[in-house]
């Protein structure tokens, strides 16, 4: 089995801004309310012609740069996403032909906000086993095109942007443990109820607004906190270490209230959680991934520090990844 890093990463946000204070024109909130239950002040938006794939391209081009690597290099292209540009094809082959990445195998997961954790651990079976020698992961979202803008409890949660990373094998250091885990039992607390074969595009689903996120936010927070508690000392265990030994976690940007309540159960100071939150909120698939481009951007992360990827999200699902950088 071989050694496999993460070796280069980048990222992308939308230019417009959508703060606190502009949302308060559009349905009845205040930046007080929004802030202190989640700990959110502004999110990033698209543009009226960005889609999925054009916020993972831009963040490719950088996490390519990174890692020194040429797109034909490239032998497997994973996209995490709950937004692609459309059903089919996949967005993965979409950024594919964006790059004339002719040599890679390209696909998309669909494993909500912790699909970026997913699409690490997935790809990391394959370089490990000698299948394939880089893998490019990318967590792409825009969903301010499945929020409903007059649902005042799940819009000031959600903005848009992309997160990259390309693995490899590693002489030192790299992936040290993983951990999955999935309860589909509860399901409905966080879903997108139309636009599937369950329920169709129709009249009727669109005038009941069900192409819009639907979510139980107190049962959501109850089980976030444990699960992604759950899962970074199950990781930790894994590797032999202790939570003391971790010099950071870089967790989905889900609430702030979850991650400072997991920081307590874990017994860890509130700086050892990596948070961008307050700038772009939550974005799925992509808030992982973004958060680890920016810690490593700005010095957070150094050669030699243990970090750990923690996420959870809709099916419930959720992930945690430890890696020696």
């Amino acid at each position: 089995m071989k050694r496999v890093g993460i070796i280069g990463v980048g990222e992308y946000l939308p230019k417009k801004i959508l703060t606190n204070a502009d949302l308060k024109k559009m349905v009845d909130t205040s930046d007080e309310w929004i802030t202190t239950r989640t700990g959110i002040k502004e999110r990033r938006i698209v543009s009226s012609h960005e889609a999925a794939s054009d916020l993972a391209i831009n963040a490719v081009k950088e996490a390519l740069k990174d890692a020194g690597i040429k797109p034909q290099d490239l032998d497997l292209i994973i996209v995490a996403t709950i937004t692609p540009d459309m059903q089919f094809p996949s967005t993965a082959c979409l950024v594919q032909a964006a790059f004339g990445a002719k040599n890679a195998v390209c696909f998309d997961i669909s494993a909500a906000c912790a699909g970026f954790v997913y699409a690490i651990i997935v790809a990391q079976q394959f370089i490990a086993r000698g299948t394939y020698k880089n893998a490019l992961v990318v967590g792409t979202e825009v969903l301010s095109s499945i929020t409903d803008w007059q649902d005042r409890s799940t819009c000031v949660l959600f903005g848009d942007g992309a997160g990259a990373a390309v693995l490899s094998e590693v002489k030192s250091g790299g992936i040290l443990s993983t951990y999955l885990g999935s309860d589909g039992s509860m399901a409905d607390l966080l879903m997108l109820p139309a636009g599937g074969s369950r329920n169709p595009a129709t009249h009727k689903t669109i005038d009941k607004r069900l192409h819009y996120i639907k979510m139980e936010g107190n049962e959501m927070f109850k089980s976030a906190v444990k699960i992604m508690t759950d899962a970074a000392q199950i990781a930790i265990k894994q590797a032999g270490l202790e939570c003391k030994d971790v010099d950071l976690i870089v967790p989905h940007q889900a609430n702030v209230r979850i991650l400072m309540a997991m920081a307590k159960k874990l017994g860890l100071p509130v700086s050892k959680i990596y948070l961008n939150i307050e700038k772009y909120g939550n974005m799925s698939s992509a808030s992982t991934a973004t958060a680890l481009c920016e810690a490593v951007r700005a010095g957070r992360i150094k050669k030699g520090d243990i970090i750990l990827l923690d996420a959870f999200g809709a099916g419930l699902v959720w992930g945690a990844c430890l890696i020696k950088w």
